[in-house]
């Protein structure tokens, strides 16, 4: 089973019920106080934290003073962007003291589904962490509507482990768990500790009992289990109800874990593998040795580009002579790859006149 000490990289999904207080529409400050504890102890020993916090809306309509009861698209969106403010704030406030530098990152549904956001929400949110920085990342509410929205945190906590490759997701929820039936209304439902994969007789077991501010049910939870699992990131739902809740389940509070079926690394690469390529970039010899060294595609190592491809798309790598070497998602569109190939990578933002990245293809978007 997995155990929350041993993560790398650490997705926490923090729902609407545990965030704000159902009655009064306030922010359980004393909560978020000790959760910024448990992220700090957690950062410190070296674990990366990316937070994805449901709670503007709920936040919002305290602010505003509208009703618990469901809300026009229009005051959910107006909602949105008092609460998305206060949460900010109140994530900012709880983890400064700590030293623990904070970002906002909204997101849609289409930010996921369009290969070009998708690599600009990844990028973006990887130099955060490389800077030290603890993402707090929230559906864009205010501009999402049904047709481009995610509808839930469960799934989107899920895309994000995916799109950073997490190799854990813990869903803090108000139930510790999965269970045989739903434990409100049948006593004999049986707690299950683990999961090693997800099998439909395991789905059959969701209700969908949400609470009052939350969206997501049980239902939504096993969703971002096949998601995050599929992809090489193991997913726990766990109660944080109580103060401290990461420490509670790195002390053996009791969860549910669901198995990774691989590891991120080799999940992503296999997504890359299966991708048709829509162009080919030929490189020298000396960029050949440097792939095959792992490192990324510069520029500078590229002979000829050949079809039309925009940026995102997978193009192949070939040696001179044609010899596949390998594919991977490439970082400029065929015109701007044109421009740049067989110059170093400080001449970028002569040539195409804006800072580019400095590879053409990066080594984790590559498989050779």
């Amino acid at each position: 089973m997995a155990t929350l000490t041993a993560s790398k990289r650490l997705v926490v999904k923090i729902g609407s019920a545990l965030l704000v207080d159902a009655a009064t529409g306030a922010l359980r400050q004393h909560w978020l106080t000790s959760l910024a504890e448990d992220v700090a102890r957690i950062r410190a020993r070296g674990t990366d934290v990316i937070i994805v916090s449901s709670g503007s809306i709920a936040l919002g309509r305290g602010i505003l003073g509208l009703p618990l009861t469901s809300l026009a698209l229009e005051q959910s969106q107006a909602a949105a962007a008092v609460g998305q403010i206060r949460l900010a704030r109140a994530y900012e406030e709880a983890l400064t003291p700590h030293g623990i530098i904070t970002g906002q990152v909204l997101v849609t549904l289409e930010d996921s589904q369009d290969r070009r956001r998708y690599l600009n929400s990844r990028a973006t949110m990887e130099t955060m962490l490389g800077l030290g920085v603890t993402p707090i990342v929230n559906e864009n509410d205010t501009i999402a509507t049904d047709e481009i929205r995610y509808g839930d945190n469960d799934r989107l906590a899920a895309q994000v482990a995916v799109t950073v490759g997490a190799d854990q997701l813990v869903l803090l929820s108000d139930v510790d768990g999965l269970y045989t039936a739903n434990p409100r209304i049948d006593s004999t439902a049986e707690h299950i500790d683990l999961v090693d994969k997800l099998t439909p007789e395991i789905e059959a077991m969701a209700g969908d009992v949400g609470s009052g501010l939350s969206k997501g049910g049980m239902i939504t939870k096993l969703i971002a289990a096949r998601i995050a699992t599929e992809a090489g990131c193991a997913m726990a739902i766990a109660l944080g109800t109580a103060m401290n809740p990461l420490a509670k389940l790195e002390h053996g509070a009791r969860a549910t874990w669901f198995a990774a079926q691989t590891d991120p690394q080799a999940a992503r690469k296999r997504w890359i593998s299966a991708m048709k390529p829509r162009g080919t970039v030929m490189v020298d010899a000396g960029a050949q040795d440097a792939l095959h060294h792992g490192k990324s595609l510069l520029p500078a190592g590229v002979t000829q580009i050949s079809g039309s491809f925009g940026r995102g798309e997978v193009v192949t790598i070939v040696d001179t002579a044609g010899v596949t070497l390998g594919q991977g998602l490439i970082r400029y569109t065929s015109a701007e790859a044109r421009q740049i190939m067989g110059r170093r990578s400080a001449e970028i933002v002569e040539i195409l006149g804006y800072e580019g990245r400095a590879a053409l293809v990066h080594r984790d978007d590559m498989v050779l």
